[in-house]
């Protein structure tokens, strides 16, 4: 579903907001895409396991313990901070994901850093046995082709399309979709410019651009003014916004439409990726600072 803003925009600009937070109650977004046909390769292999990794506040880790209750499948998480293990209660994700089944294994920052090594995979098989592995994020070919079915025939007519970037895969599936009028922005929610190499692995158009202005200091890094512009949106358009991804590309958008970044007449559809399960525990870290929470109604 695309809902316009009505925000009187300068210059003729019109923006639109595709609601893939809205197609699943928990595997909503860009993990529902990127899920979909890993979860059809699993069951073609005849795995009964699936195992994957993630953070404390992961969004992935709770579309994964999800997603596989509702399939059939065992959930692994293999969980970045050996710290967190004795911290389940106090962290929504972590405690929603066991709640669905899925088995936790914490592990230290350090070994995390090797997970894609052949003997640290090894070593999981010979603990846990066979499983499916979806990479942290679940960015991979299967990923992008889910991401691909983001747009349909109805998004012709927009001149731009904008969704935050983690991992790249979600911006990979739109790129090779995109008709060729249309560019796509990706607002990375990391700093960095190895993107860039991560999205050309998949992307097979050249029609799109990374703006990297608008992480807020990087990874799960917020500040006032960010939490200030989330609430105003939710209050003025009923659409809540996660503060990680979707949160700093509409921010950046708005932004870059005031600084004349687009022509007039533009048509923009930004792609809402969901991850509106981790306010709750970003709320928990802002309140143990003693700064703003987010007030949306989830």
């Amino acid at each position: 579903m695309n809902q316009q803003l009505t925000i009187l925009f300068p210059n003729y600009i019109s923006v639109h907001i595709k609601r893939e937070d809205l197609i699943h109650p928990f595997v909503s977004g860009n993990k529902f895409r990127k899920l979909k046909y890993n979860l059809l390769q699993a069951k073609e292999e005849n795995q009964k396991t699936l195992l994957t990794f993630g953070g404390a506040f992961s969004n992935h880790i709770a579309a994964v313990a999800f997603a596989g209750k509702e399939k059939g499948f065992k959930t692994i998480g293999v969980i970045r901070g050996d710290e967190l293990g004795s911290k389940i209660s106090g962290n929504p994700t972590l405690l929603f994901a066991q709640n669905c089944g899925m088995q936790l294994e914490f592990i230290s920052r350090e070994e995390y850093r090797l997970k894609n090594e052949i003997s640290f995979l090894e070593n999981l098989k010979q603990k846990f046995g066979s499983f499916y592995i979806i990479p942290e994020g679940g960015t991979n070919v299967l990923a992008v082709k889910g991401c691909k079915e983001i747009l349909t025939h109805r998004d012709a007519k927009f001149d731009y399309i904008c969704c935050p970037v983690g991992t790249g895969g979600t911006i990979s599936g739109i790129i090779n979709s995109v008709l060729p009028h249309q560019k796509v922005l990706g607002f990375p929610a990391l700093k960095g410019d190895f993107l860039k190499t991560e999205i050309r692995n998949f992307a097979q158009n050249e029609n799109w651009e990374l703006i990297t202005d608008y992480h807020f200091g990087g990874y799960g890094k917020v500040n006032n003014e960010l939490i200030g512009f989330i609430n105003q949106f939710y209050k003025d358009n009923q659409i809540p916004l996660d503060p990680i991804y979707t949160g700093k590309m509409v921010f950046g958008v708005m932004d870059l439409i005031h600084k004349n970044y687009f022509p007039a007449h533009s048509k923009i559809l930004l792609i809402h990726t969901g991850g509106i399960q981790g306010i709750q525990g970003m709320n928990i870290k802002l309140r143990n600072k003693q700064l703003p929470t987010i007030n949306v109604n989830v």
